[in-house]
């Protein structure tokens, strides 16, 4: 059986490159690539991931990913992901390692992308693993207790 954090990386994956307008189809879609899932699971799967329905026109519609253009949604939208798919966060001098769930690390690296905050010189993410390369160490201990807390946080929230 393939994890929830798959099944959420693969529904991320297909409304941001196919038009699937209900959840029956993207059941369907799902089920193509190998999941066992029913439409409640989808149904609450589109919940978590926040993802819009936007019209096509002519009575046509998508789903699409939640669209964050205001620093504060993408702040609220990290400390969501933090909560489902963050396990540790850990420093070495200037540097915060950031472990994840399996196939979640560059989604949160890129949301770390978008804060543009100063501190932050850049992020490097792999499968499960995210280097965050902070300009001093003092900003690396303020970042490491800042997300820490959004660790706390979200987890305490699910």
């Amino acid at each position: 059986m393939r994890s929830k954090a798959e099944r959420h990386r693969a529904i991320q994956e297909i409304v941001s490159r196919e038009e699937i307008g209900t959840q029956k189809e993207l059941v369907e879609r799902l089920r193509q690539l190998g999941f066992e899932v029913t439409q409640a699971t989808v149904s609450r799967d589109i919940a978590e991931l926040r993802l819009a329905r936007v019209s096509l026109g002519k009575g046509r519609h998508k789903y699409a990913l939640p669209s964050m253009e205001l620093p504060e949604d993408v702040y609220e939208e990290l400390k969501r992901q933090f909560g489902l798919f963050v396990k540790d966060v850990d420093r070495g001098g200037n540097i915060l390692v950031v472990k994840t769930a399996e196939g979640h690390a560059s989604g949160i690296a890129l949301l770390m992308d978008r804060l543009k905050r100063d501190e932050i010189v850049g992020t490097l993410a792999g499968e499960d693993t995210i280097l965050v390369v902070v300009r001093t160490e003092e900003g690396a201990k303020a970042l490491e207790e800042e997300f820490g807390e959004l660790l706390v946080a979200g987890k305490m929230r699910l």
